[in-house]
């Protein structure tokens, strides 16, 4: 039995043209540098231009395809120039990763317009219209496959993250909508949903002593994830081994939906 063969056959990304925005986030970048590693062609999207510029050189460096694109998830003008930039420059979008994605902790009552305009014009807004855009490409093509980041927000709630909690549920309803709607011209659309990971965003919580503790007694495994530990499943939607699947939200939390640690209980080990 050849295993690499199959291995290969199964989740090679080889040729396959993906656009990730949030790249140059603590998230989207290590997504960045492992789907290159299997050989993705990565159309690296953000509004942070240093980093994704870095990241870029990063992958090329170690042998990987990767194109830097500025997006503006805001714009909704800047995000059809982009696409079409991508389709002129590469001729199609096998898959979108919608990572970007921002949050403020603001209890409810103190959030202010401007601050639920720009979480939800991100997280929500940016997210529907360039799906919206990429879909209209994939269509021609009869296949294509969305993958959205979703949240444990998505279906549990912290304090201070009304807004962004709002966002990640919308997402999980739009991946599903997506699904259904676009199956017919052989799209798919599935989500993951990361648990309590530790990146540069999320560090200060991690830090912080009640915060950290509140999130550890939740989670099974009593740790945050590490990004890194998202590529598997991302890999899997990406690839054709996924060829089933459409319309899912995949947790990845450590254990924390299932109940987190339990209390005690009467054992012999």
């Amino acid at each position: 039995m050849d295993i690499r063969s199959k291995l290969s056959e199964l989740f090679s990304l080889e040729g396959k043209v993906i656009i990730l925005t949030g790249a140059a986030g603590g998230i989207g970048a290590e997504l960045a540098r492992g789907m290159a590693a299997v050989g993705a062609d990565m159309a690296l999207c953000d509004i942070a231009e240093d980093g994704l510029h870095r990241l870029r050189e990063e992958i090329r460096a170690g042998g990987g395809s990767a194109s830097a694109y500025r997006m503006d998830m805001l714009d909704m003008e800047d995000i059809q120039k982009c696409v079409a930039r991508i389709i002129e420059e590469k001729g199609r979008i096998d898959v979108l990763i919608n990572c970007a994605g921002i949050n403020k902790r603001d209890g409810f009552l103190d959030v202010t317009e401007d601050v639920y305009d720009r979480i939800m014009g991100i997280n929500l807004k940016g997210l529907y219209f360039l799906s919206q855009e990429v879909a209209k490409h994939m269509m021609k093509a009869k296949k294509g496959n969305i993958i959205n980041i979703a949240s444990h927000n998505s279906v549990g709630m912290l304090g201070g993250c009304s807004v962004y909690g709002a966002t990640k549920s919308a997402v999980t309803a739009l991946t599903r909508s997506m699904a259904v709607e676009w199956a017919q011209y052989g799209i798919r659309a599935n989500a993951i949903a990361p648990g309590h990971f530790l990146t540069p965003l999320t560090q200060p919580t991690w830090d912080h002593p009640q915060r950290s503790q509140y999130l550890t007694e939740r989670i099974a495994m009593r740790r945050p994830g590490k990004p890194e530990e998202l590529l598997g499943v991302a890999i899997m939607l990406a690839s054709d081994s996924s060829s089933y699947m459409s319309g899912m939200m995949i947790h990845v939390d450590g254990g924390c939906l299932a109940g987190g640690s339990p209390w005690p209980y009467d054992t012999n080990y």
